[in-house]
C-alpha cells in the first residue's frame, strides 16, 4: 500500500464521517503508516489553499480553529499556513501582516495517534470552510510607512495602560484628533492622485462572550471613520469596508476601546460589589451595549468636527465608493436588536465609562 492510499482511506473513513469511530479508524491507519506522513502534510496544505479559494484568510482560520477545536490544532494550522505561504502568490501588505502574527508551532512530542487524530480533526475543519467574500487588496500608491500612526498606535497603548480615567480620555482624545487628521490627508491625497485608492475590506474578529455588544461597538467606530460593518455572528467576525487608511484606524481604536471598556466594566463591577450586588451577564451586556451607543455619538461628533465645506464633495465621493463595494460584496443583510439589555446600572455605568472616554475633535482643517 502507498502513502498516498493510506491517506485516501483515512481520509475515506474519517473526514466524510461524522463519527468518532471513523476518526479513531482513520487515524489507527495513518499511526501504522509512517511513510504517510509527509502526504499527510501535503494535503493539509492543499486544504489551506482551498480555504483562501473560498476567500478565507490566515487570521480568519486561526480565529476560527481557536475557536472550534484546541491550541494544538492551532499550532498544527499555524505550521501548515507557513509551509503553503512559502508556494504561494504574494497576497498583499495585510495578508502579510497576518503571517508574520500566526502563532508557533509546538515541537511534535505527541505519539503517533494523537497527532493523526489532531490533524485529522482540524482536517475535518477545513474540508467544510464556507465560502466567504473575497477580500481583494486594492493596489495603492507607494507611500512610506505614516508616522501619524506610529503616534496614534503609541497613544492608545499608554490610554489601555493607564489606571487613570482622566489621562485614558486625554491619551484617547488625542489619538481621535490625530486619526481624523490621518484621514483628511489621506483623502485629499487621493483627490489629486492621478489613479486614487480604491475601497478596500478587512475583517476583524467579534468573539463571544457580549458579541452583540462589541459588533456594535465596532461598527460605531467604522461608521465615524468613513466605513461599513457588516457582522457575521456564526464566524464571530465583522468585514469592515473602506479606504486602507481608515481601515487601519478603525482596527487600532475598536481594539483600544475595546480594551478600555473591559477595564472600565471591571472597575463598576468591583464598585457594584462593594455594594453588595452580585456580578451579572446581563449587567455586563448592559454595560457594554451602552458603551458602545455612548462612544458612537461622541464619535460621530468628533468626526463632523473635521469637515469643512471644501471636504465635503471629497468625501461624498468615497464614501459613495464605500457603499457600491460594501453593497457589491454583501447584495443582501440583515439587521438584528440587541438582546439581553435589561440591566439599569450596567446602561447607567456603562454610559458613564465613555463618557469617560470621551473624544475630541480638532479644530477643522481649512
Amino acid at each position: 500500500m502507498t502513502s498516498a492510499s493510506t491517506v485516501e482511506r483515512a481520509f475515506q473513513t474519517a473526514l466524510y464521517d461524522d463519527t468518532d469511530s471513523g476518526l479513531d479508524t482513520g487515524a489507527s491507519l495513518l499511526a501504522a503508516d509512517p511513510a504517510a506522513d509527509a502526504e499527510l502534510t501535503r494535503r493539509g496544505e492543499e486544504f489551506v489553499a482551498a480555504a483562501w479559494r473560498r476567500g478565507w484568510q490566515p487570521a480568519d482560520v486561526v480565529r476560527l480553529v481557536r475557536r472550534e477545536l484546541d491550541d494544538v490544532h492551532v499550532g498544527m494550522a499555524a505550521g501548515l499556513i507557513r509551509a503553503q505561504a512559502g508556494r504561494d502568490r504574494p497576497r498583499g501588505r495585510r495578508w502579510t501582516a497576518q503571517l508574520e502574527a500566526l502563532p508557533s508551532a509546538p515541537a511534535r512530542g505527541t505519539d503517533r495517534f494523537s497527532h493523526a487524530t489532531t490533524a485529522l480533526e482540524l482536517y475535518r475543519l477545513l474540508l467544510r470552510l464556507p465560502t466567504l467574500e473575497p477580500l481583494e487588496e486594492p493596489r495603492r500608491q507607494n507611500r512610506p510607512a505614516s508616522r501619524m500612526l506610529t503616534r496614534i498606535r503609541a497613544l492608545l497603548a499608554k490610554a489601555e495602560a493607564t489606571g487613570y480615567p482622566e489621562e485614558a480620555e486625554a491619551l484617547s482624545a488625542k489619538a481621535q484628533e490625530l486619526m481624523a487628521r490621518h484621514s483628511v490627508d489621506e483623502a485629499l491625497l487621493a483627490a489629486e492622485a492621478p489613479a486614487p485608492d480604491a475601497p478596500g475590506a478587512c475583517r476583524i474578529g467579534v468573539e463571544p462572550p457580549y458579541e452583540q455588544a462589541k459588533a456594535v461597538l465596532l461598527d460605531a467606530v467604522a461608521t465615524a471613520n468613513h466605513c461599513r460593518a457588516v457582522w457575521n455572528e456564526p464566524l464571530a467576525f465583522s468585514t469592515v469596508v473602506g479606504f486602507e487608511a481608515d481601515l487601519e484606524v478603525v482596527e487600532l481604536l475598536y481594539t483600544s476601546l475595546l480594551v478600555q471598556a473591559t477595564h472600565a466594566m471591571a472597575g463598576a463591577e468591583a464598585a457594584q460589589r462593594a455594594g453588595g450586588r452580585k456580578r451579572t451577564k446581563t449587567f455586563r451586556q448592559s454595560f457594554l451595549a451602552a458603551y458602545a451607543h455612548r462612544v458612537g455619538d461622541r464619535l460621530a461628533v468628533a468626526a463632523e468636527s473635521q469637515v469643512t465645506q471644501d471636504l465635503l464633495p471629497v468625501l461624498a465621493t468615497r464614501e459613495t465608493a464605500v457603499t457600491d463595494r460594501l453593497e457589491h460584496m454583501f447584495p443582501r443583510t440583515t439587521t438584528t436588536r440587541l438582546r439581553g439589555v435589561s440591566d439599569a446600572a450596567g446602561w447607567t455605568e456603562g454610559t458613564r465609562a465613555a463618557d469617560r472616554a470621551e473624544v475630541r475633535g480638532r479644530p477643522a482643517v481649512g
